[in-house]
């Protein structure tokens, strides 16, 4: 009984995320369903703005979950994979039939996907509904689902699996994954870039056997970083402003031979935004406020030092004006350490 019921609505899921898709996509692209367009996705507008979605991003983006420099979430919590934004009847149909003969003319596509594709075209063009509702359009609007560009295949994508539906001007939106400044926030969560984090050790790049080793980070740098999402179409018009902090930064020697400082290995940020203190001359018997003592030597190799800062990330937005906490972030970086004996000289 379920069965041809789940059929059907994977059908339709198919069809939406192939429609959307292609309907983005130049017809010479050539491309099938289930094959990932992501970076020619991100790559085809210099605005920040995803071809799935009409939402543009500014501040310190970056490109994708998988550039250098983006915040990764601590525990289990992920950034929105789709969401629902509506959509002027006029665009829609456009969007569907660019869909629809991007798939049904091409004959190395397969009949699986000309039969989703047709069918979610019957419904809205002459099925269920009348040629996309155009003669209603300035009553209301489509809402679609979107999908994250890197994201688009996943099981979390899919869960935004509901048809486009037609909302009146002013009625409300009866979905949880309805676009909104809490969901904008989590999008431009994901788009955040940090910097560098290789810290800054003296000595510089070889250290010796229980020498205390200083490691400090540029407090002109680690400053707090923002990126702001914004929706502006069909009388919509929300953002939100998603800004990390620098709250901690934790150093792993590496080895289980060496000690830090503080014992924890984890120096926080000062009031000043500084973190750990440069050396200099006269501080040759002071320990660090914050680095290293390694106990052995790394021989003929190194050690490699993993420093990972800890980001405190709040957001505010459309109807929030008080920050709002959303769970801290990391970013860390690798560097090699090479730890000599001290060499002692017999006369």
């Amino acid at each position: 009984m379920h069965g041809p019921v789940i059929r059907r609505r994977r059908l339709f899921v198919i069809a939406t995320t192939v429609i959307c898709a292609l309907a983005a996509t130049p017809a010479n692209a050539n491309i099938k369903p289930g094959h990932s367009q992501g970076n020619a996705k991100q790559e085809s507008r210099q605005t920040g703005q995803s071809l799935e979605s009409r939402i543009t991003f500014q501040g310190s983006t970056a490109g994708s979950s998988h550039t250098p420099g983006n915040i990764q979430p601590t525990g289990n919590w992920t950034p929105p994979a789709c969401w629902y934004e509506p959509e002027s009847a006029d665009d829609f149909a456009k969007e569907t039939e660019s869909g629809y003969h991007s798939i049904v003319d091409d004959p190395h596509q397969p009949n699986y996907a000309k039969s989703s594709v047709g069918q979610f075209r019957q419904t809205y063009k002459d099925g269920q509904y009348k040629n996309y509702n155009k003669d209603k359009a300035s009553e209301g609007s489509w809402w679609v689902a979107r999908q994250d560009p890197k994201r688009w295949l996943t099981d979390a994508a899919q869960q935004c699996d509901k048809q486009p539906f037609w909302v009146k001007n002013g009625d409300p939106v009866n979905e949880p994954n309805a676009v909104s400044p809490q969901i904008l926030a989590g999008l431009a969560y994901k788009r955040i870039k940090l910097p560098d984090t290789k810290v800054t050790l003296a000595p510089a790049n070889i250290t010796k056997v229980n020498l205390p080793t200083w490691a400090w980070l540029d407090k002109t740098t680690f400053k707090p970083v923002s990126v702001t999402a914004a929706l502006n179409v069909q009388g919509l018009n929300i953002q939100a402003t998603t800004t990390a902090r620098p709250l901690s930064l934790k150093l792993e020697p590496g080895t289980p031979d060496a000690a830090t400082y503080p014992a924890s290995g984890q120096c926080t940020f000062g009031a000043d935004g500084s973190i750990g203190e440069p050396w200099a001359k006269g501080k040759e018997n002071q320990d660090p406020p914050c680095g290293i003592r390694y106990l052995r030597s790394s021989g003929d190799g190194s050690f490699p030092l993993t420093a990972t800062v800890t980001w405190q990330v709040s957001w505010t937005g459309t109807g929030h004006p008080n920050p709002t906490d959303m769970p801290n972030g990391e970013f860390g970086a690798t560097q090699n350490v090479i730890v000599q004996e001290i060499q002692a000289i017999n006369r």
